[in-house]
């Protein structure tokens, strides 16, 4: 089964600096069908202003996981980490028992992002804060991991949840499987581009949300750039 959530049906505001959707409840957007998709909390589209961005706030008890399609983000927090993370990167902070952070667009143009977060196995431990490189050209054709809590997925960053992030990139006319298994959820939302899985038509940031399909068989109809999550179904 796969349930379509269009972008022009997801929730968010304007803030002025920040045009954001939620594809699940999130600040002042409730709907109590979009709770969640298993240890899926959040998946936010934030378009933040070229000398904006988010001031120093608390996290805990969460993975949160950034995907940047559009410029770059800066990050700084409480345990004095501070990196850039570019277009096609990734960052992770493992909230843990608590940690203070601040994410700035610090380039001339508009950053655009995907901020996901992921329910943690167990609560509390030491907070953590990492980034990495995905060139878009390693991703031609097939899925790869980006951020696994999977011992086994030694190139990906890790997170502390019964899930992974994976990204593709596809020529139109591409395909990539992906195998979900059994008891597991996937949401699929394209950064870019068109792409047909398992017969369900996805438009660049509409939401996908799968379950009982054990294998995605993903189509570019077009130039497509990809990302997923596997969760463990609450």
């Amino acid at each position: 089964m796969i349930e379509l959530r269009p972008y022009n049906s997801l929730g968010g505001a304007h803030h002025g600096w920040l045009d954001t959707r939620h594809h699940f409840s999130f600040a002042d957007y409730h709907d109590p069908r979009r709770m969640h998709w298993g240890a899926l909390r959040v998946w936010n589209d934030d378009e933040i202003d070229p000398g904006t961005g988010f001031p120093p706030h608390p996290h805990g008890n969460m993975e949160i996981i950034t995907y940047v399609r559009q410029g770059a983000i800066t990050h700084q927090d409480s345990l004095g980490n501070r990196g850039r993370t570019e277009a096609g990167d990734v960052q992770v902070m493992s909230a843990g028992s608590g940690i203070q952070h601040a994410e700035y667009n610090l380039e001339p143009g508009t950053t655009k992002i995907f901020q996901i977060w992921i329910v943690p196995r167990e609560h509390g431990g030491r907070p953590s804060w990492g980034a990495k490189p995905f060139p878009k050209a390693d991703r031609a054709g097939r899925f790869v991991t980006l951020a696994s809590g999977v011992a086994s997925d030694e190139d990906a960053l890790p997170i502390r949840a019964d899930g992974r992030v994976v990204g593709a990139t596809l020529a139109a006319g591409q395909t990539a499987e992906y195998h979900l298994g059994t008891g597991r959820k996937a949401y699929l939302v394209p950064a870019a581009g068109v792409v047909e899985v398992n017969g369900t038509r996805v438009a660049a940031r509409d939401g996908a949300a799968v379950q009982d399909e054990e294998v995605l068989r993903v189509t570019a109809l077009e130039d497509a750039e990809i990302v997923l999550v596997d969760t463990a179904d609450l």
